[in-house]
């Protein structure tokens, strides 16, 4: 896949490439066990089970701090922290639209993990998008490339 003034080759890393892999095969096993339509509970507990089984350090709903002004003033509660690295929302919903992608973005940088994942369980066929950290320099390079410095995706 390519945009305009960004060519992706087998020589562009991927953020989290081999731990994303791992984090997206588990997803996989987990749809293709349980399949389509249940609620999203559900699939985030199990997935939490399949990383855990693949030897993966797994937090479930852990709290992220949100500041301002260097006091606390809410919380982000993504579903699942995988290694430290990774956060992951399970979805169930028709499209993945711009309403997950923002609170991604939230997660990710609040957080200071340098890629999201969102996966949807709804559809007979995995489906799933990555969300580097906006302010994460590997992301900063990629944007300027794509000619767009203030996109978030």
């Amino acid at each position: 896949m390519s945009q305009p003034g960004f060519a992706v080759t087998s020589k562009t890393p991927l953020i989290e490439g081999e731990l994303s892999h791992e984090i997206i095969g588990a997803a996989m096993k987990v749809h293709s066990v349980l399949g389509p339509g249940l609620l999203e509970k559900v699939y985030e507990n199990a997935l939490v089970v399949e990383l855990r089984l693949r030897g993966l350090a797994v937090d479930q709903q852990r709290r992220f701090s949100v500041l301002y002004e260097s006091v606390p003033v809410g919380e982000y509660v993504p579903d699942i922290l995988v290694e430290g690295r990774i956060i992951v929302d399970t979805k169930t919903v028709n499209v993945i639209g711009d309403a997950e992608k923002a609170t991604m973005i939230h997660y990710v940088t609040h957080s200071r993990c340098p890629l999201g994942l969102i996966i949807n369980f709804s559809k007979p066929s995995l489906e799933w998008v990555r969300i580097l950290r906006p302010d994460s320099r590997t992301s900063q390079q990629l944007l300027r490339k794509r000619g767009n410095p203030r996109q978030s995706v």
